[in-house]
């Protein structure tokens, strides 16, 4: 009976093996977001007569995506939020206080998706959304990912863009003033656009690889 159990075993492993060697056959594969080719930018009207642009100078994140049934993938974000820059050094230092975003008392903003779906030009990504600590659920518009391509060195790259918009109120952004002509200074609505690169993490040889 031990000898079957140990022959019921090799044949799995085998199987498995077999498996996995067939041609187009693949895991998950984890990407990271290439932060030199990442750009996470906003737009939020003005005195309600214009629109003022900005974007987060610092992204990380992680992509883990199933090669055979993308809504099986997953992917996370984390921004520095005192990397904010609208080109303005004096609305920059405003947007790091306590007015807007605290980045003292909260340094990130974070989503985690939570559903990946097919959509006519793309996915929707459902996920949660944290600024000041509040946590909110978003949908994200998302077009690609791309097929991969290597670069010059070698790397595997993947890209996508994504969009949403959001109430800044939602999430404890309150500060405001009114004009004389009526209305305020800053709109509520925010509508964020990500175009993201991400390259391949490449799988550590364990020593077993090795020889």
């Amino acid at each position: 009976m031990p000898q079957m159990r140990m022959n019921a075993r090799s044949i799995v492993a085998a199987a498995a093996a077999a498996v996995m060697a067939i041609p187009g056959y693949a895991l998950a594969s984890e990407y990271v977001v290439d932060p030199a080719h990442t750009n996470a930018m906003f737009a939020v009207k003005h005195m309600m007569v214009t629109t003022v642009r900005g974007r987060f100078k610092k992204v990380q994140g992680t992509l883990n995506l199933d090669d055979k049934d993308v809504t099986k993938s997953s992917v996370t974000a984390t921004i520095d939020a005192a990397s904010i820059d609208t080109d303005e050094p004096k609305r920059d230092e405003h947007l790091r206080s306590p007015d807007f975003f605290d980045v003292q008392k909260f340094p990130t903003i974070t989503f985690k998706s939570t559903k990946v779906q097919r959509a006519r030009n793309g996915l929707k990504v459902t996920g949660d959304l944290t600024i000041r600590d509040v946590t909110r659920p978003v949908v994200l518009e998302v077009e690609g990912p791309t097929k991969p391509v290597k670069d010059p060195k070698g790397n595997v790259k993947i890209g996508a863009s994504a969009s949403t918009k959001v109430n800044r109120q939602d999430f404890g952004l309150k500060w405001n003033a009114p004009i004389e002509a009526g209305g305020v200074v800053v709109g509520d609505e925010i509508k964020i656009t990500m175009d993201l690169e991400f390259f391949q993490k490449k799988q550590e040889t364990t020593t077993a690889e090795k020889k």
